[in-house]
């Protein structure tokens, strides 16, 4: 199960994700990428530090939107990978397509 909580600091919106994002409880990081997109956000930081694993489903996620993002002009950026998720995604090739970085910091520092 996971569970999904957001903030907005400084015109950035933050998304934590906390536990597994599996084909249950992909909706929920679903519905977080969409309540931001839909309030106009330009600049998501999703903060993976308690994240412990992802399936094919929660990488989709991610991946639906990116057209999206593309066509909103919003930017995105993830941190906090444990190297078991950080595997996934590479394997994947989703460093090609995400911004990851390994800190808040140089996640919110990596837009432009």
């Amino acid at each position: 199960m996971a569970e999904i909580t957001t903030e907005k600091n400084d015109g950035v919106h933050f998304i934590m994700v906390n536990g597994e994002i599996d084909a249950g409880s992909s909706i929920y990081l679903d519905n977080a990428l969409k309540e931001a997109m839909e309030s106009g956000e330009k600049k998501i930081v999703v903060d993976l530090t308690d994240l412990n694993y992802i399936s094919s489903a929660g990488l989709g996620v991610f991946i639906s939107h990116l057209d999206e993002f593309k066509f909103q002009s919003i930017e995105l950026a993830l941190f906090g990978i444990n190297e078991t998720v950080k595997q996934v995604f590479d394997i994947l090739g989703l460093e090609k397509l995400l911004t990851i970085e390994e800190s808040k910091e140089a996640a919110v520092a990596s837009f432009k």
